[in-house]
């Protein structure tokens, strides 16, 4: 069985250090919360820094010094979803200290991968996070997660190998523009409620493979980690 689908969608490139904040009357279009990532449990007043530090500490990784660029999606209208969020993490000398791939799945847990990718942008990792109802818990993702270029594009990929199959293939492409007020809201015609709308469309892709009988895998008992109120 194959199935496939192409979507023009919207995400942000932000230094997470200085990560945007829109005018009050445009707030609802983007807010950014550091408690919408990584997996560790949130305190008060920690930014999004923070908790990269913390989560990068606790897999045994020193966190780097130099600047995180991230690409993920922001609150819009208070929903967030973030299929998968890449940060890339810089030494001092802007040279790439590794690349964070954090995946979130419809049931509210999210995970981390932590690669160090070649020169090319290409790093392999151990699937160990149940994401679909179709695909069990096994194989290895080759991740294609090359920093944004200078001019803004973005190209990354990620693929789930097993022996002799590839049964899974994602791709994000596109091109970074400046967050003007004006592109903001022009982007809400092009993709609205991009958030939302993401986490529709990957339902109702399931319900559709599920009615042509496709097997479900069974979801493997875990601990999970809740996203916050509103962010499935």
């Amino acid at each position: 069985m194959r199935h496939g689908f192409s979507y023009r969608s919207a995400s942000w490139l932000i230094d997470i250090d200085a990560p945007p904040t829109l005018p009050p009357t445009m707030r609802t279009l983007a807010v950014f919360r550091p408690d919408d990532h990584f997996p560790e449990p949130a305190t008060p007043a920690q930014t999004l820094r923070d908790r990269l530090n913390t989560h990068l500490r606790s897999v045994g990784v020193e966190p780097p010094r130099g600047r995180v660029v991230a690409l993920l999606s922001p609150r819009v209208a208070g929903y967030v979803f973030n299929p998968l969020s890449v940060f890339w993490c810089h030494d001092p000398d802007d040279t790439l200290a590794c690349v964070v791939a954090e995946v979130h799945n419809t049931y509210g847990e999210r995970h981390c991968y932590v690669v160090s990718p070649d020169e090319h942008g290409n790093a392999q990792v151990t699937k160990a996070f149940y994401v679909s109802p179709f695909n069990p818990v096994d194989g290895t993702y080759r991740l294609h997660v090359p920093p944004p270029r200078d001019n803004g594009c973005i190209d990354v990929s990620v693929t789930l190998h097993r022996t002799d199959e590839a049964p899974f293939t994602a791709t994000l492409s596109g091109q970074a523009r400046p967050a003007t007020p004006r592109r903001i809201l022009a982007t809400q015609l092009v993709a609205p409620f991009a958030p939302l709308v993401v986490a529709a469309r990957i339902r109702r892709h399931g319900i559709h493979l599920w009615l042509r009988r496709l097997p479900i895998r069974p979801r493997p008992t875990r601990t999970a980690t809740p996203s916050p109120q509103g962010a499935r």
